[in-house]
């Protein structure tokens, strides 16, 4: 045999050796990502016309994105996940940081979540603050899971973190966000083992949060006010506060079953404000229709089944947490989204995952997405 061919059969003998990722959660992913990718482009091409000069405004730097995080994807998914037991609480410090940097930044529709990047474009640091959170919580459960019922371990340091976090965004205010980061503490918490009357004090917390946030942070009320009442009756300022949850919901009713066709939706030329990001699930109705919407939701429903089959099968608890913290963060986000969109809740500003417009956001999952490809790679066979 020559020198070649033996280099050749070692190589492929050492690719062989190398665990598969699992193959199905992948397929699940990039089908959402090419979804919301054609779907970003229908629905946003009309308004960065119009805002721009450049039907590309918003697909484009997507574009750029989704390649990058496919990048970081891959990355993710060779390195041992372990890494991340050292990395987690200097991301933490970063992302509150980066959280106060953001209180000087310049307001955009009344609220500081982006820092501005001369030349590069915007960072918006509460998207690390949620992978920082799932890092930090897996970190710490792992390490002191036999101690989760107590109260100086199962609660004291999750509800330092996750206070001195919301109280940063909610000064934003981003509430979206903070209760995005609660629920996925939350859940943590509860997977690693915090004692149920926690949960039950937490809520008396909770209450006494939002009397506190009501006395000190007075800013906060009327944004708050205002969206509870847009969303209680949004005809009531159909040309203010509920002008966008009223557009939303004509394009949901106009697509019917099947809906209007790709690219033909008649509520993106300017009637729903945010077509290209928090309100795109509304344009994916009127121009697929419950047919569209619906595969929507199985995807990310079978996104969510296959994340719990690779967290089961986790080597250990800090891989299984990872995932469930990832996984929870795609699932909890676009049950809100939605929820947003339909009226179901009030209109909190939070985005749709691999749909709306926004490199941080994208990068970001894409990123998450590839330590879970990670934990499944070292996780037990089928």
């Amino acid at each position: 045999m020559s020198v070649s061919s033996a280099l050749a059969a070692l190589q492929k003998r050492r690719v062989r050796a190398l665990p598969a990722f699992d193959l199905p959660f992948l397929a699940i992913l990039l089908a959402l990502l090419s979804f919301g990718l054609l779907m970003l482009y229908s629905a946003g091409y009309a308004v960065a016309l119009y805002r721009r000069g450049d039907a590309y405004t918003y697909i484009r730097p997507q574009l750029l994105f989704a390649a990058l995080g496919a990048v970081a994807m891959y990355m993710a998914s060779r390195i041992d996940y372990h890494i991340w037991h050292k990395l987690a609480w200097p991301l933490l410090g970063i992302s509150l940081a980066l959280l106060v940097v953001v209180l000087f930044m310049p307001e955009y529709n009344g609220c500081k979540r982006w820092i501005v990047l001369p030349g590069l474009g915007t960072l918006q640091p509460s998207e690390i603050a949620k992978f920082s959170v799932v890092l930090v919580f897996s970190h710490i459960i792992s390490l002191n899971h036999d101690r989760m019922k107590t109260f100086s371990t199962g609660v004291l340091p999750f509800a330092l973190v996750l206070g001195c976090v919301a109280v940063l965004m909610l000064l934003e205010p981003h509430l979206s966000g903070t209760v995005l980061i609660l629920g996925i503490g939350a859940v943590l918490m509860f997977i690693g083992g915090t004692g149920l009357k926690w949960f039950g004090l937490a809520a008396v917390g909770g209450a006494a949060a939002i009397a506190a946030a009501v006395l000190f942070l007075p800013d906060l009320v009327p944004y708050a006010a205002s969206r509870l009442s847009s969303w209680l009756d949004p005809f009531a300022d159909p040309l203010g506060e509920g002008h966008q949850t009223i557009q939303s919901l004509y394009a949901i009713a106009s697509g019917g079953a099947v809906g209007l066709g790709l690219g033909n939706s008649r509520q993106k030329y300017l009637y729903v404000p945010e077509p290209q990001n928090d309100f795109i699930f509304s344009i994916l109705c009127e121009e697929l229709g419950f047919v569209g919407a619906a595969a929507v939701l199985l995807l990310f429903l079978a996104l969510f089944l296959r994340g719990m089959v690779i967290a089961v099968r986790a080597r250990d608890k800090f891989g299984a947490l990872l995932v469930v913290g990832f996984v929870t963060q795609v699932i909890l986000q676009a049950v809100l989204n939605i929820a947003v969109v339909t009226n179901t809740i009030p209109n909190t500003g939070i985005s749709l995952p691999f749909f709306s417009s926004g490199g941080t956001s994208l990068l970001m999952l894409l990123g998450e997405m590839g330590i879970v490809l990670s934990v499944s790679r070292q996780g037990d066979a089928a």
